[in-house]
């Protein structure tokens, strides 16, 4: 006589979600549910899902993309994740970019700003870099599907000589939390970010000094550097960019919190 089949696990619901993210503290957890049962392609993704996610995963490392102005950005474990914020940066860059502009997204982690603001010109000529290989690995996918290149490297070494005075937009998503203060960081991004993307170091504006520092010779006449900070910490930020030949205006949204500066390269009269 064969043995009776075991059965089938019984189906995960939106009720069974919801209720084990409330336990594990998700303050969003009918929203977070809600996604996860959308892009969980069979029964056994979703309960693993629900368990990364319960054990503190960010929400976008489970489903593998964060939605960033619109757009489905794919998103990698231990990759930066874009912030809403962040938003109002690229909106900014729209405002001054034209088609067939030359944009370099510096910093890029998962490619969100670039590919972002590429979708919004419509045609510009794309360029990408990050220092972490394991954020160009995810990129890759996000910019090149927008027309662009990722490439590997430090800031300005990684990209083609052939750039240096061409670039109209800079976006440079620098990190600007203080070392000190990035143990305060929210677990999510604390323990499951790169800390690259993060530590901006004694003041949080070190890696903005190495981005200032050649930005103008990387820029056109005219082009402009963006990039996001705090709101503490932009007189300073702006200071760095008057100094190093930029012109600096501040920019603001009450609405997503947000604090950025453009710095532009003087036209020669």
């Amino acid at each position: 006589m064969s043995a009776s089949p075991s059965p089938s696990p019984s189906p995960v619901t939106l009720s069974a979600v919801v209720t084990r993210l409330r336990a594990a503290g998700c303050v969003f957890a009918e929203d977070e549910a809600r996604l996860i049962l959308a892009t969980a392609p069979t029964p056994a993704a979703l309960r693993t899902m629900v368990e990364r996610r319960a054990a503190g995963l960010p929400l976008e490392h489970v489903l593998g993309w964060a939605e960033f102005r619109g757009l489905r950005i794919s998103i990698d474990a231990g990759v930066f994740v874009p912030r809403r914020r962040t938003e109002f940066l690229v909106e900014r860059a729209v405002a001054l970019a034209r088609r067939g502009a030359v944009v370099v997204d510096l910093c890029c982690g998962s490619g969100a700003l670039g590919a972002s603001l590429a979708s919004a010109v419509g045609e510009v000529e794309l360029y990408a870099a990050d220092i972490d290989p394991v954020a160009v690995r995810c990129a890759r996918r996000n910019v090149e599907a927008a027309g662009g290149t990722v490439y590997e490297g430090d800031l300005y070494a990684a990209l083609p000589a052939a750039l240096h005075g061409r670039v109209d937009i800079l976006l440079a998503n620098v990190p600007y939390v203080p070392t000190g203060e990035v143990g305060l960081l929210p677990p999510e991004a604390r323990v499951h970010e790169a800390r690259v993307a993060l530590d901006g170091g004694a003041d949080g504006l070190d890696v903005l000094r190495r981005v200032t520092a050649q930005a103008r010779g990387w820029l056109a006449p005219g082009g402009s550097l963006l990039f996001e900070t705090s709101g503490r910490q932009a007189s300073s930020a702006m200071a760095i960019v008057a100094g190093d030949g930029l012109e600096p205006r501040l920019a603001e949204s009450e609405e997503l919190d947000a604090t950025v500066i453009i710095g532009t390269r003087p036209v020669a009269r």
